[in-house]
């Protein structure tokens, strides 16, 4: 007979619920125990189904009740927060505040830059976000238009929250503003308070909250929300927080989730300092991207598509969600190796030629992965997959065009898709989960 577990992680996801069961080490860090699985009961009217499903399985595999451990949750089972995003310049504050928001666990829907046009407000009633941000102007810099656009949208008389976090001098008249309009606003800290200075951080806190009010609208989704003191944290998210420990610990890594509709990309890193001289706009150290067209199952057409390998769009009777025969599996494996190369170029920097009056530079616009020491496979299909390495190797080939990870980049599967689980716990434990990852590295960590 087993024993209980110390600690509990709960992930309703949007069509799998997971338990996993932790314990601590004497020396630090943790021991992962055993992990439950159910199909999330969304359907059925009420998640608390699933979830109390998985941690039966769970204890089944423990052989043991899982006692009163301290809970963690992590959830995307009422999809991702709609979000709009309204600034003053894509390249600067629209482009920030869209990178806060994806690494918040958001899924961005329209992004605009200056003043709102009419049809832009059209659109933006017919997507009805979950959450408005508005940000624009550096530091005590411009302010009318933001003011506008903040005016505009006040008068829709939409129910979503409003997140502003632009310009400190319009905190006081924004505030006012929404609050005489019956709309909810939050204030976060300027998202690009200067030139060439990004501020996610404390977006993201921001944007983590809203997302756990609003996950509790999942059916049967609010009992969990008092389990935990640090509520219910958007999956993406505790997938970005476990990447940053594991960099912490272990150096610069990029992540991959491929899932079968979407491919989600993860990067930390601060990239080569040569390339760093040739940037023309900032980059955050942490970030995500989401690939909505890129999955292995439901946008599988889509890969076939992008690549334009009709020999693979016509084995798509192979294709199933859970590959069983040898034809099956080859025909994922394939997709998702398409869904990795393209989501990695996707993510990753440019460096191109701009010719001047003085003569030809080089410049770099994007994400530099060319200091990248680890390259991690997690979650959905690429774990499920015989190949998956090689899947990942193939995309290290260094600088080029792209600002790919080298070719000594070491790869890792996270076959037990441990990572969203532990950036959850890390919420409480950060130093326990970075001892977590390097034991794990060192093939210390129990199966």
């Amino acid at each position: 007979m087993g024993e209980s577990v110390d600690i509990l992680t709960i992930e309703v996801g949007s069509t799998i619920t997971k338990a996993n069961g932790f314990r601590f080490l004497p020396e630090g860090g943790f021991s992962h125990d055993a992990q439950g699985f159910a199909k999330t009961s969304v359907l059925a009217g009420d998640v608390g189904i699933g979830v109390a499903e998985a941690i039966a399985d769970l204890e089944s595999a423990l052989g043991a009740p899982v006692g009163k451990p301290e809970t963690f949750v992590n959830s995307s089972a009422a999809g991702g927060l709609r979000m709009t995003v309204h600034g003053l310049t894509y390249s600067m504050t629209a482009r920030a505040a869209h990178e806060a928001s994806l690494g918040a666990g958001a899924i961005v829907k329209k992004v605009t830059a200056g003043a709102l046009e009419d049809y832009e407000l059209e659109e933006l009633r017919g997507i009805n976000p979950n959450i408005i941000l508005i940000a624009g102007g550096v530091e005590f810099g411009e302010k009318a238009t933001v003011l506008r656009n903040a005016e505009r949208i006040a008068a829709l008389g939409l129910p979503a929250p409003v997140v502003y976090a632009g310009n400190s001098a319009l905190h006081r008249p924004i505030q006012k503003l929404f609050h005489d309009a019956g709309i909810e606003v939050l204030i976060a800290e300027n998202v690009f308070p200067d030139v060439d200075v990004l501020n996610i951080e404390p977006l993201r806190r921001l944007i983590h909250e809203v997302f756990s009010k609003h996950i509790v609208h999942a059916p049967g989704m609010a009992r969990f929300e008092g389990m935990s003191p640090w509520g219910i944290l958007p999956t993406p998210g505790a997938v970005l927080r476990g990447a940053e420990l594991f960099a912490e610990a272990m150096g610069d890594c990029l992540v991959f989730d491929v899932g079968g509709a979407t491919t989600d990309v993860h990067s930390v890193t601060d990239g080569d300092p040569e390339y760093q001289s040739k940037a023309v706009e900032p980059e955050p150290r942490a970030k995500r991207t989401v690939e909505g067209d890129l999955g292995v199952f439901v946008n599988a057409a889509n890969i076939v598509h992008v690549t334009g390998d009709q020999a693979w769009g016509d084995r798509m009777g192979d294709l199933k969600a859970m590959p069983a025969t040898e034809r099956e599996r080859e025909l994922t494996r394939w997709l998702c190796a398409r869904a990795v190369d393209i989501g990695a170029r996707r993510h990753a920097g440019k460096v191109s030629d701009l010719y001047t009056p003085t003569g030809k530079r080089q410049i770099v616009k994007g994400k530099d992965l060319s200091a990248i020491k680890w390259v991690v496979a997690t979650g959905g299909a690429l774990t499920r997959v015989a190949g998956a390495a090689d899947c990942l190797r193939s995309i290290c080939t260094g600088p080029k065009k792209h600002l790919l990870p080298p070719p000594e980049a070491r790869i890792l599967i996270d076959k037990e898709y441990r990572f969203s689980a532990l950036g959850t716990i890390s919420q409480a434990y950060p130093a326990d989960v970075k001892q977590t990852f390097e034991a794990w590295v060192r093939g210390e960590f129990p199966a």
